[in-house]
């Protein structure tokens, strides 16, 4: 029985302009794991992340969420309800003037009423320490506020899974230790993708890079 919430396998992947990034590549990433993606600038960690929620298709090879293989639209949208993704840019994440409305907006489409989506916005804010700026314009926050909103906007879908993509940038020591707590705490299993070494060894379980192709034990 494939014990994997997310799976990979035969994944190969070429940019148009000829650059390999995956070459029958492989990885599987298990409840409660933290896993770490290390590698050069380039190497393809973002792609990865783009890969296993369907906003890039690979020219071969499959992914399996608990072990179904997720192959059309349909499917993605069903794994992006499950496995939440946080953009290295929080820019590129919030849409809404008000940040109770960014983070509101993904229970909503759950199918939470706007009491329950209310509800589960707040906590997720709280968990930063941003509850306070609920009612704020999202605007005016700093680049730092922005990312924690981002990052509240996905956990507080309750995802079971996680993809991190620079989760500390822009983060002051503060917001940094209340997302190492936040990542510890989490029942939901996370794939990381930081440059930042002491943070990754201070929040993950194990640790791969992507490199000539492959997704390897580092």
């Amino acid at each position: 029985m494939d014990d994997a919430l997310l799976r990979v396998q035969g994944l190969s992947f070429t940019y148009p302009k000829g650059k390999v990034i995956f070459d029958d590549a492989a990885f599987s990433l298990t409840p409660a794991e933290r896993v770490a993606i290390t590698g050069d600038n380039g190497a393809g960690k973002t792609t990865l992340f783009r890969i296993l929620t369907g906003l890039i298709i690979p020219q071969a090879g499959n992914v399996y969420f608990k072990g179904q293989v997720v192959s059309d639209e349909a499917g993605f949208q069903k794994l992006r309800a499950k496995v939440g993704f946080v953009l290295q840019e929080a820019e590129d994440q919030l849409f809404f003037s008000q940040v109770i409305d960014d983070v509101a907006f993904g229970p909503l489409n759950l199918g939470l009423t706007d009491a329950q989506a209310k509800e589960a916005a707040l906590a997720a804010l709280d968990t930063f320490g941003m509850k306070s700026f609920a009612n704020a314009l999202t605007h005016e926050l700093s680049g730092g506020q922005k990312k924690l909103v981002a990052m509240a906007s996905v956990i507080a879908m309750a995802p079971e899974v996680l993809l991190l993509d620079e989760p500390t940038n822009a983060l002051d020591a503060k917001a940094r230790g209340r997302l190492e707590t936040m990542m510890r705490e989490s029942r939901a299993a996370m794939l990381v993708i930081s440059h930042d070494e002491a943070f990754l060894r201070a929040t993950c379980t194990r640790f791969l890079v992507i490199e000539n192709g492959k997704i390897k034990e580092r």
